[in-house]
């Protein structure tokens, strides 16, 4: 606002909040952009032979000469990967609730999940893929393996870290069970439940490219072990590329999801803003 005008609303200069947020949202990109930098200049400064470490313009290449069966086996991927979290996330949340309800069943289910977790997901593969057949099924299961068990304690751990004085309110209301569950336990568990599917989502990438290494004919793992045995490295390093995408386009959807339906949830600072 002008010193000798006094009407009207002063106009504020832009503030600092808007600059910090553009440099906090670009300096990832300019990280990545850095090492892809670098790493291009030390390959061709080295001249390190393609089939031991391809430059990133190289893997470009040959990746994007093959992009239609890249795109095939992306997709296969992807498909796995969404298949196994999904039923995994079903499935470990009422799981949760039935082993936070009663110490019993928690003592009987609790050694169990620790067994199968405990399970080499690769020695397992094997034995999957003769008992549901060379499809898909194997693949979804070592997934949903993958990414369960660290659902289930995060949500339990949610479950069971309301404050006492919650569930004391909740009794002497006469709350029923499922009331106190609903009202009390499960908004209080919401953080801890994105956490354990931010955990999640990352795994069910390994769990998906682990069940394709043992017995898949498509997918970016089957592509990675195609390619590296043809000494096709560019294309195996563009393969991993891709899954590094996936993995964080997929946990950043989990962090949206997060912020647009429970944005009282989110404890960090840096995702209120």
């Amino acid at each position: 606002m002008r010193p000798d005008d006094d009407r009207g609303e002063p106009e504020l200069p832009p503030g600092p909040t808007a600059a910090k947020r553009a440099l906090r949202a670009a300096t990832p990109w300019l990280a990545v952009v850095g090492l892809f930098v670098l790493w291009e200049v030390a390959v061709r400064a080295f001249r390190i032979p393609d089939y031991l470490l391809p430059a990133p313009l190289e893997i470009w290449s040959q990746t994007w000469a093959l992009k239609a069966s890249v795109a095939a086996h992306t997709l296969a991927t992807l498909e796995t990967i969404l298949y196994g979290f999904v039923l995994a996330a079903v499935i470990s949340l009422p799981l949760a609730v039935l082993v936070t309800a009663s110490p019993a069943i928690a003592s009987a289910v609790y050694p169990l999940l620790v067994i199968v977790h405990s399970i080499p997901k690769v020695a397992l593969a094997p034995v999957l893929v003769v008992a549901l057949g060379a499809n898909e099924l194997p693949r979804i299961a070592i997934t949903f393996l993958v990414c369960f068990f660290p659902l289930v304690i995060s949500i339990a751990a949610g479950l069971l870290a309301v404050p006492s004085e919650y569930v004391e309110l909740c009794r002497a209301c006469r709350a029923s069970r499922a009331r106190e569950l609903w009202r009390v336990r499960l908004p209080y568990a919401v953080p801890f439940i994105f956490s354990g599917l931010k955990v999640a989502i990352t795994l069910a990438v390994v769990g998906a490219v682990v069940g394709e290494f043992v017995a898949s004919e498509k997918g970016l793992g089957y592509l990675i072990q195609s390619s590296t045995a043809f000494f096709k490295t560019p294309l195996a390093f563009g393969a991993i590329v891709i899954l590094a995408i996936i993995g964080i386009a997929l946990f950043q959807a989990v962090v949206a999801i997060e912020r647009a339906f429970f944005p009282w949830a989110v404890s960090d600072d840096r995702f209120r803003e």
